[in-house]
């Protein structure tokens, strides 16, 4: 039963229950990638030490999209290019032809 008097409007110190925040989510065209930031929305309904393990699963699925990008497709046998700058070519023969030396 509602309570009347000071009781009434005293301010309560229990926690908010959880409430969705309203941001909206734009699809970006990769079903994987979609899937997953709609996944966020499973933070929502609960409260906030529970967003961690959902904001952590999106995490690693996304770094899982992007690193997937780099892979290459599958029957393309070639090595992987080398890590670091490009090796230098064959040093070319000595060529006195512009030595202009006094």
């Amino acid at each position: 039963m509602p309570q009347d008097g000071p009781a009434a409007d005293a301010p309560s110190f229990e926690p908010a229950e959880p409430a969705p925040l309203g941001v909206e989510r734009t699809p970006t065209g990769r079903a994987e990638v979609d899937a997953l930031l709609e996944r966020l929305a499973d933070a929502d309904h609960l409260p906030a030490d529970g967003h961690t393990e959902v904001y952590e699963d999106v995490h690693r699925g996304l770094k899982s999209a992007l690193t997937s990008l780099d892979a290459r497709p599958a029957g393309d046998a070639r090595p992987a290019p080398a890590p670091g700058p490009p090796r230098p070519g064959p040093t070319p023969a000595y060529d006195n032809t512009h030595d202009h030396r006094s």
